[in-house]
């Protein structure tokens, strides 16, 4: 799910609410796999490089989850 959420943010160049809703929920539930959290990483770097842009007006910093096995 994630790495779907991803292409689709790096297809359209937009990170919508609802996939960074989405996002968030994943992480939280911590229901994702090492490579999910490489494709996050992408997403993380490009959306601070200004080459994807948040929909989402908050302030919430987006972090990556330390994967633990």
């Amino acid at each position: 799910m994630i790495r779907a959420l991803v292409e689709s943010a790096f297809q359209t160049g937009y990170l919508s609410v609802e996939s960074e809703g989405l996002l968030y929920q994943i992480v939280t539930m911590k229901s994702y796999q090492p490579e999910d959290l490489t494709a996050l990483s992408a997403l993380l770097d490009a959306v601070r490089a200004g080459q994807i842009k948040r929909e989402a007006c908050s302030n919430i910093r987006m972090e990556l989850p330390k994967y633990k096995k």
